[in-house]
Order: C-alpha cells, then structure tokens, then sequence
C-alpha cells in the first residue's frame, strides 16, 4: 500500500524501476563498522530488509549492491539473499552503476539507487529514483527524491521495496500469497 501522502512524480519514477541498487554500509546497515578481536569485520543486517529485497527478486526487479567497501560478510549475506550482482571494493560508483545498466540493457529512468553520503550523490543523480535513507547526511537527503522513513539499517531497505512493488500494483498480490 502506498501512503497517502506520497506525491504522483514519485508514484511515477518507482513504477518505472526494474533495478533497485542500494549501497552497504549506512543503508543495508546501520553504518557502524564493528571489528572482532582477530579484526574479523562484523555487520549486522535487518531481517526486514532481507525479506524485502527477496520479494523484489522474485517479482522481477533486479536488485544489485554498490560498495567502496570489500567485505565477506557482504558477500555471505548477498549470496543467501540471492543477490547477484554485488560489486564490492567500488571506488568508482557511478562507473560501476553504468556499467551494470548497460549489462542489463536498462536505462537510468529504469533504476533506483539508494545511499546516505557524498560517494552516493552522483549515482542517485543518473537514477531515475534517487532514494536517501532516513539518516543519511543533509547533503544527501537534500538531493535525493524520496527519502524513507526508517533509518539505514532499521528496516529502510524494505521501506523501498514494499514501495516500488506497491508502485507497480505487486503489493496486494504479496500480501495475499502470505495470507493463505
């Protein structure tokens, strides 16, 4: 269900999306890096978020992963998702976002990016649907054409799945295959 108060330009740009990418760490997390005793990298993933993302998959949105960062962990959880295309160690984000687009033969106006800080600006500005999280950072959230409501970590990245599915009249059908 989409909320009342969301403008039409909005409902229009999260109907066209065929791609939602999202980066890591302050948007599938809550930005905080934890590092175990043996230096071992620690992220802690919304369950939310992971239920999300599978239901894009399996209603046919690509869903896709751009980080500067290299992480196992990311990798691992990715991979149980389902996710594959995951591009780690991206220092170079919208070369990347170009990149991926072209291997799928969509257009900007075909995908959503989602992030919280600078290296992200430049990405949500080529999507067609530019999303910051709820606590990303001023310049960011300025920019972007929709922000969540939750904060990166807490269930944003559900907050955009459910609205682009809900955009592309897939919501009630999600939700009555679950009430059975």
């Amino acid at each position: 269900m989409l909320p009342d108060d969301l403008p039409a330009d909005i409902r229009a740009r999260a109907a066209r999306i065929r791609l939602a990418v999202f980066d890591v760490d302050g948007v599938m997390t809550d930005g905080r890096l934890w590092y175990g005793e043996d230096g071992h990298e620690i992220k802690a993933f919304h369950v939310h978020d992971g239920l999300g993302l599978k239901r894009l998959l399996a209603n046919g949105i690509e869903v896709a992963v751009i980080t500067a960062r290299i992480s196992r962990t990311v990798t691992e959880r990715m991979a149980d998702l389902g996710v594959a295309h995951v591009y780690q160690g991206q220092d170079d984000k919208l070369a990347c976002f170009r990149t991926l687009l072209g291997a799928l033969g969509l257009e900007p106006d075909q995908a959503a990016y989602t992030g919280d800080d600078l290296p992200d600006l430049a990405v949500m500005r080529q999507a067609g649907f530019g999303v910051a999280v709820a606590n990303a950072h001023p310049w960011v959230r300025e920019r972007a054409h929709w922000r969540t409501r939750r904060s990166g970590g807490e269930g944003a990245v559900r907050e955009i799945c459910d609205l682009l599915l809900a955009a592309q009249g897939r919501a009630e059908a999600e939700l009555a295959q679950h009430l059975r």
